[in-house]
This record gives structure tokens, sequence and C-alpha cells, in this order.
């Protein structure tokens, strides 16, 4: 089995080989995917049936967490698009905050979506929103997929009742009251450099939001488009199921109540009532039911096969132990507050899911809290959040929500992904991780 310094070099290199595979040989990035994940793991010493076993585990992982919400969201994207729902909302949304700070109420619903709702549930929700938007203001896609994605990324790592943070406040024995209040302090500036991010840089990268009706052509066929209210419900509802069963889970003892609503707030659940609402946006017909149902299920093939490789990578990287060495090499470091969030930073780019990152994370920093001096309440919360910013950094290939990003924004090219959603969260996390070092030299 491969160790040391030579972990770190193959996880560098299984980055560059993607790179260079898709972008400059054009090979298809789901080949890419799952050749890169049998290279590292041969390469790693984890042996070819080993290998094999865990490239299978992470793909089904990743496909039972999140493939048929894609393939429900991918649905009520296309609905909403060609009953001309997307237009009434992002009317609606301009109409309220204004053409100026679109961008920002972008981001702003992201950050609220996500406290209950995991972050590639919620972009599959919203990105419709953000495309129609993009498109009402001749804006590039990556300007609004960026700042729908950094907004719900904030919260996702920061926030409880997320699992990921809650997880984490669990095992350091964290105070949850004070780390819900300070991570939702944190995670403002987090939001703010993230919009930052979307508006200066990714601005640069023009995508053409892709809206396959217009406006014009839909009155032209239904006469009138849906009306307001009808038009959120696909998205509000699910949204509403979601983050009720968060909720109950935190207030209702084990019963059939509860199971209730952990079955109707279930994400797979809440998106199939979702379809059932954008059925109602327009006459019911067979092309409803069956051409555009069928145009969603297309879609939603590619992003699932690509995000269930970048699972396969993520598991392989996993199984590799690139991620336990380079934390048991932090840990030797006193770095106060900085070490939690880098030992976090190292396993969240080496294994891709930020909430691994915040459940491992803990574990390997816990024992060291006192010889730290982090033993007091408010030490133990900043702790969390300085975990929580680490988990942000970075997402990229071995992440399946890079590839839910980037796919449903229309990023295509790999190279871009990095240069948009990867240093977004680069920057966003960093920007946590000093929100955080400012509140521990003030309350520390």
């Amino acid at each position: 089995m491969l160790a040391g310094p030579w972990l770190v070099v193959l996880l560098i290199a299984s980055i560059i080989f993607i790179i260079v595979m898709n972008v400059k040989f054009k090979l298809h990035i789901f080949l890419v995917l799952l050749l890169t994940s049998y290279l590292v793991g041969l390469l790693a010493g984890m042996g070819p049936v080993e290998t094999v076993d865990t490239i299978a585990a992470g793909f089904g992982s990743t496909m039972k967490s999140i493939g048929i919400v894609i393939l429900f969201g991918c649905i009520i994207a296309v609905i909403l698009e060609r009953s001309g729902g997307i237009f009434v909302m992002a009317d609606a949304v301009l109409r309220v905050v204004g053409k100026t700070r679109s961008v920002l109420a972008t981001s702003i619903i992201g950050f609220m979506v996500s406290i209950p709702v995991y972050c590639d549930s919620g972009f599959v929700i919203l990105s419709p929103l953000a495309k129609a938007m993009a498109k009402r203001l001749k804006y590039s896609a990556t300007v609004f997929g960026i700042a729908l994605s950094t907004g719900l990324y904030a919260t996702h790592c920061l926030v409880p009742p997320t699992p990921g943070p809650i997880a984490c406040t669990g095992i350091i024995g964290a105070d949850l009251g004070l780390v819900i209040v300070l991570g939702l302090v944190v995670s403002v500036p987090a939001v703010l450099a993230g919009l930052w991010y979307a508006t200066r840089v990714a601005n640069k990268y023009y995508i053409e939001p892709k809206v396959e009706v217009s406006h014009e052509e839909i009155k032209a066929k239904y006469k009138r488009l849906p009306s307001t209210a009808r038009s959120f419900m696909p998205i509000v509802v699910p949204i509403t199921l979601i983050c009720t069963r968060s909720v109950a889970s935190m207030i209702l003892p084990d019963g059939a109540l509860l199971g209730f609503f952990n079955f109707i707030g279930h994400p797979i659940t809440a998106l199939f009532v979702g379809v059932g609402f954008a059925f109602t946006l327009v006459p019911f017909s067979k092309e409803v039911i069956g051409d555009w149902v069928e145009k969603g299920l297309l879609t939603a093939a590619v992003i699932i096969f690509i995000t269930g490789a970048g699972g396969s990578l993520g598991a392989v990287l996993r199984g590799s132990g690139i991620g336990g060495y380079l934390g048991e090499v932090l840990s030797s470091y006193h770095l106060w507050l900085f070490l939690p969030f880098i030992i976090a930073a190292v396993l969240k780019t080496a294994q891709g899911s930020s909430t691994v990152s915040l459940i491992t994370t803990p574990a390997i920093v816990a024992p060291m809290l006192p010889a730290l001096g982090l033993t007091t309440p408010v030490a133990l919360a900043l702790v969390v959040l300085a975990i929580g910013a680490g988990s942000m950094v970075v997402s990229h290939a071995n992440d399946s929500y890079f590839w839910v990003a980037t796919r449903f924004t229309g990023i295509d090219d790999v190279g871009l992904g990095y240069k948009t959603q990867t240093m977004a969260t680069l920057v966003e996390g960093v920007a946590a991780m000093a929100a955080v070092a400012v509140l521990g030299a003030v309350l520390i």
C-alpha cells in the first residue's frame, strides 16, 4: 500500500490528470473520472478487486443519496421552463428585489434554503430560477450559478441542522445553540465572499443561460402564463416539506408522527410531490406527461452518471488513505483554530465530501483541544465553525456538488469549473475562516 508523501503526490497527479485528459484530449469526463479512480486505487496499492469494489460502492452510494433527486429536479426544471413558470418566478423576484440586487437575492435564497436542505438538492431545485433570471437580465449563467452555489454552500457547511455541522457539534461537544448563532454570523461573510467572486470573477466567463423555450413562444402557445403562486409551488412545496422534516426530527420523539414527517420530508418524496405540482402549470396532455418528462430524464442522465463517477473517485481517495495521512501530519503542529481548519480542508480536498470532512476532522482534533487551550463553550463552538470553513475548501472533481453545480449551470469544461466553482469555494472557505479567527480573537 502506498504511504507517506507519495499519497500527496498521487492526489496532485490525479487532479492534473483529470484536467489534462478532459481539457486537452477531450475525453468525456465520465470516462476520465472512472479511469482516474482505477489508476489512483491501483497506484495506491488497494489491489484490483478492492479498487473495483470501491468504485462500485462509491458510485452506488452517490446514486442512493442524489440520483433520484436529480431525476425529479430535472423533470421539474423542464416543466417550469416549457410552461413559462420560470419566467414568472424570475419576474416576481426581480419586482421585489430590483434588477440591481438580483444576484444578491440569489445568494440569499441559497443561504436560507441550505440550512435544512442539502446543497446538492437545493441547487437542483433552484437552478431553473437562477438560469431564468440570468436569461432575463442577459447575464452569464456563471454569475447566478456561482452566487447560488456559494449561498447554498455556506449554511450547508456552517449551520445546523444540516447533518454535517450537527454531527461535528456533537463530536466536539459544543453547545448546539451557540454553534447555530455563531454559524449564522460566520456564514454572512462567507456568502458575501462567494457573491463577490460570482460578480467580479466568474462574470468574466460567459455561459449562455440554457432556457430552451422563449417567453414569447410560451405566451403564443398557452395564451397566458401560469400564476406566480402556482409557478413557485413546485419549488416551495419540496423545500417546505424538507424543512418540516428537519424541525420534526429535533422536536418530536420517535414514533408514527415522526416517521410520517421523515417520509414526506425525505428529499426524494418531497421532489416527487414537486413533480406533481409542476404538472398543474399547464393543461394536462400527453406532451407534458410523456415528452417533457422524457426530456427531463435525458437531461438528468448525463449529470447523474458524471456525479456518480465523481462519487467513485471520492470513495477511492478515501480508501487509499490520502486524507488520513495528511490529517496525521498536520495534527503534529499547534496552530490554534487554524489547525482544525487546515485538517478539514485537507480532508475535504482529498476525498471530496464536506460531510465526511465535518465528521472525520473532529475525531482527529478533539483530543488536542485542551493542549490548544480551546475548552470554553465559545471556543468549542468556534472549533466547529473552523472545521466547517475547512470543509468548504475546495470543491473539485471528486465532489458530487462540483458536478451538480457546474453541469446544472451549463459549465461543461472542467478547467472552467475549477476557475469558477472550485476557486469560489476556496475564497468562501478562507473568508469564513477569517471570520472565525476574528471572533476567536475577540471572544476567547
